[in-house]
């Protein structure tokens, strides 16, 4: 039987105040009442994780498909928090920034880790430009992509910054190498109750870095080429994804693309993600690349550009491969996007051919 754990560690303190299980549920109804709208998130989460049920409903961000609730037991949440703790040394009393929507996954662990850790939490609003106060000191933070790149003059005072829900592209992490902050690009999901594994992204002196598994965890690559993941701390059953990945140790892997977005063009095997980084340094507005049924080839590339007008010159392709190089370039004034900040291919290119 997995021992039973104590919800909130004696040294955990929510925006410099200290309190204990009742005092926290307290606090929960509070910001359920008067909160701000993040902030009743937060406060319906802690009456969540304060109740007497052994799990809690968490929405998958629905990148890839509709979004859907499912159960997480609290204990996989406690284990999961623990495994980070133990990979960045994060000890009781260390401070903390929360700056993440709530009803998701990474969010909700911003909160549990706090909780089960002992540590000193600030709450900031999970806007694209997280407001916080930069001159003060954090042990640890996380964000998504846009809100790091929001952020790169605010950075001084963090000491390790996670992001994740979405790839960092190779120009952000370029612009990170002169941040003080040691930045990790994490690899989770809500079904793997966050992260599994993580990629140092600066102070690296130049090498090549791949995502390394936290401890307690074992990879392997399905028929397809997919990531498997077994964590039976994390989850019952080993979890099949759609990550084609180049398996680069018992420990170690690099994502090649999802699965789902291979496009086969006159019988060769494309990987939008992998055309997308040749293109990241040529193309200033957001884009992505994907497919279209033709008769020649079956399917062929093309280009979505989140733009009003086409201005390309075709030498931005000059670093394709032949079958890489987009057929169609198709314009849209805002991409479709999940609540937390996703693009949502489909629905996007859906909007583009209504």
């Amino acid at each position: 039987m997995t021992p039973k754990f104590d919800k909130v560690h004696l040294k955990f303190k929510l925006n410099g105040s200290s309190f204990d299980y009742d005092d926290l549920k307290e606090v929960a109804y509070s910001l359920v009442k008067e909160g701000e709208v993040y902030e009743q998130v937060i406060g319906n989460f802690l009456l969540d994780w304060l109740d007497d049920r052994d799990y809690v409903l968490t929405k998958t961000s629905g990148s890839t498909g509709l979004p859907k609730s499912i159960r997480i037991k609290k204990q996989e949440m406690v284990n999961s928090s623990v495994m980070t703790g133990d990979f960045f040394g994060l000890e009781p009393g260390q401070k903390t920034l929360h700056c993440l929507p709530g009803q998701y996954i990474a969010g909700k662990m911003m909160l549990v880790r706090a909780m089960i850790l002992g540590l000193e939490l600030d709450l900031a609003p999970p806007t694209t430009i997280p407001s916080y106060d930069h001159y003060k000191a954090y042990d640890f933070c996380a964000m998504i992509p846009l809100q790091l790149k929001n952020s790169l003059n605010r950075l001084d005072h963090i000491k390790t910054l996670i992001v994740g829900g979405a790839s960092v592209s190779s120009t952000l992490q370029a612009s990170l190498q002169d941040v003080n902050a040691t930045i990790f690009e994490t690899y989770g999901m809500t079904e793997t109750v966050s992260h599994i594994a993580v990629r140092q992204l600066n102070h690296i002196d130049n090498k090549t870095s791949h995502f390394e598994i936290l401890r307690d965890i074992s990879i392997a690559k399905d028929d397809r080429g997919c990531l498997v993941v077994d964590a039976p701390q994390l989850s019952k059953n080993p979890v099949i994804t759609n990550d084609v990945i180049d398996l680069v140790s018992k420990s170690e892997f690099d994502i090649i693309g999802r699965y789902d977005n291979m496009i086969n063009s006159g019988g060769v095997k494309l990987f939008p993600e992998l055309i997308e980084a040749k293109l990241q340094s040529k193309i200033t507005q957001r884009f992505f690349i994907a497919s279209e049924k033709d008769a020649a080839l079956g399917e062929k590339v093309i280009l979505i550009i989140e733009s009003k007008t086409n201005d390309l010159e075709h030498s931005v392709f000059d670093s394709l491969d032949k079958f890489e190089v987009p057929k169609i370039i198709y314009n849209i004034p805002k991409f479709v996007e999940t609540a937390n900040g996703k693009i949502q291919r489909q629905k996007t290119y859906e909007e583009i051919k209504a």
